[in-house]
């Protein structure tokens, strides 16, 4: 394996008996052996099995959780693990962690893992949290001299010093998996491997935990694997994303494209059509334009947002002269961020109109955000009203991160500052 490579998967493959614990049966488990053992042959139940469809019945007692799973990771890289429940995901994550063994296939890796899979991952519960510390540490093959000079780091990231002496089974879930992730992160892995267990913590630790996870990487050159539906924080955090389905690979690549493919698969929020209304005038169309992922509505802080909106007249309406197309960009919390009005009373001679809008890059603070228009005559009457799209601006590590990644305002804006002294 390439010195520079961390992680490699060579056609791995897992697969499962349903309702059962190994093969399941003693017959089943004799002719393995025999099969493979005595004549040398290949595992016959390698040839059985169906794709890990959840939705529907299937007609086989065996199922591949993971088929054909290849893919390389480069040392210091960090990599999001996306798809929808039941698409692989842990089962990858645990391959890797040795919590169990591939069917088929190669698993390389260089240096040591630490993972956070499920809350009390590694913990005994009758220990305290201390000696847990110190025995994952131990785990990993770290001296007592080494843990204890990350001690406090753990303890204070982890914030739970008035309870580090009480056994780990009288922890709340959150203060174990808080542990937990200070354990995982400090004891300084050369992999990290995160699950969607992060979720259970508040808001505070998952905006600390994916802060730690991007210096680590960044400054420690260390390698991650995150697993998460939270795609905010995978188009911050992540380089590369791997997109799964049904067990296997769908799409690999740079964060932003495997985000917008997965995105695109499962909604369709990010194009508006209606091709007729009971109003005078109505919006007929609303997309984005640009590359495939400004199409899907994934923004990074430096692009601009270009937006193509289209007004219909209603076949042998009129429409005021004075009314206004107002296009609204909103969070989606509904406070408006800002807004235009569009002068449409021209549309009982065209027909129909399209405008053109391009918001410029470095406005938008990273964040969810909706595109609501109103047709209207002002001050007297409403012809239509539609939330169309929805869009996501995501913090590019370039502009905003190195600014300011502290700031919860709506738009990105630094006034001119004179100080005067005395």
């Amino acid at each position: 394996m390439d010195n520079n490579i961390a992680i490699e998967f060579q056609n791995v493959g897992k697969q499962y008996r349903l309702g059962r614990v190994g093969t399941g049966t003693l017959s089943h488990d004799l002719n393995r052996w025999w099969q493979t053992s005595i004549l040398g042959k290949e595992d016959p139940y390698l040839k059985i099995g169906e794709t890990n469809d959840r939705t529907t019945k299937g007609h086989s007692d065996y199922v591949w959780a993971l088929q054909d799973i290849s893919f390389k990771v480069e040392r210091g890289d960090v990599i999001g693990i996306i798809g929808k429940n039941g698409a692989g995901k842990s089962t990858l994550l645990k391959l890797l962690s040795h919590i169990t063994a591939p069917t088929t296939g190669d698993i390389y890796y260089r240096g040591r893992i630490s993972s956070l899979l499920e809350v009390g991952t590694g913990f005994h519960p009758e220990m305290t949290g201390r000696e847990n510390i110190y025995m994952n540490g131990s785990i990993m093959g770290m001296t007592r001299a080494e843990i204890t000079r990350k001690m406090d780091e753990i303890v204070e990231f982890a914030g739970v010093e008035r309870y580090l002496d009480t056994p780990v089974k009288r922890y709340s879930s959150g203060m174990t998996v808080r542990l937990g992730f200070a354990v995982a992160a400090f004891l300084e892995p050369e992999i990290l491997v995160v699950d969607e267990v992060l979720t259970v913590g508040d808001a505070e630790f998952q905006k600390k935990a994916i802060g730690k996870m991007d210096s680590i990487s960044r400054e420690g050159g260390r390698t991650v694997l995150f697993v998460s539906h939270n795609m905010d924080s995978m188009l911050s955090l992540c380089h590369n994303g791997i997109l799964l389905e049904n067990g296997r690979i769908k799409y690999s690549g740079d964060i932003n494209s495997t985000v917008a493919t997965y995105l695109g698969g499962t909604n369709n929020e990010t194009i508006f059509t209606q091709e007729d209304s009971k109003y005078d005038a109505y919006v007929s169309d609303v997309r984005f334009e640009g590359t495939s992922e400004e199409q899907q509505g994934i923004f990074s802080f430096e692009d601009p947002i270009n937006i193509s909106v289209t007004i219909n007249k209603k076949e042998g309406r009129s429409v005021d002269k004075t009314a206004m197309a107002c296009v609204c960009i909103m969070n989606l919390r509904r406070v408006k961020v800002c807004d235009i009005d569009l002068p449409i009373g021209d549309l009982d001679q065209v027909g129909r109109k399209t405008f053109k809008l391009k918001y410029p890059k470095h406005v938008l603070m990273p964040g969810k955000f909706l595109v609501v228009i109103e047709i209207h005559v002002p001050n007297i009457k409403y012809l239509d009203r539609q939330d169309t799209c929805k869009f996501t601006v995501f913090d590019s590590k370039e502009g905003f991160y190195n600014s300011d990644r502290t700031s919860n305002s709506l738009l990105f804006f630094r006034p001119d500052v004179s100080v005067f002294n005395g």
